[in-house]
């Protein structure tokens, strides 16, 4: 059982740790086009296998891709960060030509790999990594749903001052502002959220997920990296184990929610297969409004990769 993860910066360096540490797979390769920066984490990471007890071997490569043959999931970190200066259509255009290069390379090798992306922006760079891979849209998805519901359970758990545990929740479209927090599908130890909590906290906390990544950037200078990664390992867990495991992630619709060739996060079923099938919510009026505005966010996006 083979599982590669392309880039070796700190959200791709935790995914392979969060892998090798919960034993998901017997091998991680970790590939990274600076030399020697993917051969020294996984080489730290192989050291603590002793210290932490577990069996799965990492291995790095400066883009030799030939060592990721055979890789039942890939994950793709890859991307530069938003710089000062940069526009949006610049990082697009620049972070879409990595992706691009990378599921050339990874489909190359392992022509039958289910690709998760997590590089930025998401949407359009799963939109990418979907058009070069040529693969089914069951076996492209983005991860952003799994992170951005964490960070409302995490900011809901403290307010409620209860375990995340105990939380489950649901958010779907795209991966920023417009997401879709649904706080009607937000249950505490099955109980509705709405009879915990007043709605002006409630929508405080919805707020304060939607901008969770920038908070992270503007107290750290950086972006986040230990929640990312966990999120993409604990996908790549769900399609290894077979798990069938219920969760948001970014997939193209192809009709659900009346919504066709636009990449959206939406819930569905995580299995071997990669999304084995897809969850239609009986939305009300007011949250599908919400999606579609979302989903005309992201085809603005989509269009600025297609106009290049």
């Amino acid at each position: 059982m083979k599982v590669t993860v392309v880039g070796a910066g700190n959200v791709g360096a935790t995914c392979a740790d969060v892998l090798a540490y919960r034993e998901i797979a017997n091998e991680v390769i970790v590939v990274d086009i600076k030399e020697g920066l993917a051969e020294g984490k996984a080489l730290d990471i192989w050291e603590k296998a002793p210290i932490n007890l577990y069996d799965t071997r990492t291995v790095g490569a400066t883009n030799d891709y030939s060592k990721t043959a055979g890789s039942e999931v890939v994950v793709i970190t890859s991307g530069l960060p938003r710089k000062p200066g940069m526009s949006r259509d610049d990082l697009i255009g620049t972070n879409a030509k990595i992706v691009k290069s990378v599921t050339e390379n990874v489909i190359e090798h392992s022509p039958d790999a289910i690709i998760i992306v997590v590089s930025n922006p998401l949407d359009v760079m799963t939109y990418q990594a979907h058009l070069t891979s040529k693969a089914p849209r069951t076996k492209v998805m983005g991860m952003a749903g799994i992170l951005d519901t964490a960070r409302y359970r995490a900011f809901l758990a403290e307010a409620l001052d209860v375990s995340p545990k105990d939380i489950q929740a649901v958010l779907m479209g795209g991966h920023g502002d417009t997401m879709v927090p649904l706080p009607r599908y937000t249950t505490v130890g099955g109980i509705p959220v709405t009879e915990l909590i007043d709605d002006d906290k409630l929508a405080a906390i919805v707020q304060r997920t939607k901008t969770g990544g920038g908070e992270l950037v503007k107290l750290m200078g950086t972006s986040a990296w230990y929640a990312p990664g966990s999120a993409a390992a604990q996908m790549v867990e769900a399609i290894v184990k077979d798990q069938r495991r219920v969760f948001p992630v970014c997939i193209q619709l192809d009709g659900e929610y009346g919504i066709s060739d636009c990449y959206l996060g939406v819930p569905v079923i995580l299995g071997k297969n990669g999304v084995e099938k897809v969850i239609e919510l009986q939305l009300n009026d007011d949250e599908m409004e919400l999606l579609k505005t979302s989903e005309q966010h992201v085809r603005e996006v989509m269009k600025v990769l297609e106009d290049m």
